[in-house]
């Protein structure tokens, strides 16, 4: 699977933005897609993530409540809508394709990474 993230900027804080990955090469339906975020100096961390029939999602306390991933498996594209954007939300943010077991929220559990897009929270 390639994936491709788009979207990112800067926003203000409480601003939102949009960030789309899209798939291609094998059947994107069949996969867990999640949203990972680095930020300068730390760790990659999980964000969110949404199973391959849609309805289920998961979100690290950091953004519940603020962010949705969503998917459209007719688009081969998963989403991360981020509202009431935050300084500490600054980071590169990358789309990751899972083979793997529901919830799968560890970067060692998925298969495929895009490229990285990043979003940056204006105080």
């Amino acid at each position: 699977v390639q994936l491709q993230a788009s979207g990112g900027g800067l926003v203000q804080a409480g601003g939102s933005l949009s960030l789309s990955c899209a798939a291609s090469g094998r059947t994107f339906s069949g996969y867990v897609m999640g949203w990972f975020r680095q930020a300068p100096g730390k760790e990659r961390e999980f964000v969110a993530a949404i199973s391959v029939n849609p309805g289920r999602t998961v979100y690290a306390d950091s953004v519940k409540g603020r962010f949705t991933i969503s998917r459209d498996n007719a688009k081969n594209t998963v989403y991360l809508q981020m509202n009431s954007l935050k300084p500490e939300d600054t980071a590169v943010y990358y789309c990751a394709a899972s083979r793997g077991w529901w919830p799968v929220t560890s970067n060692q559990q998925y298969d495929f990474w895009g490229q990285g897009t990043q979003v940056t929270g204006l105080q």
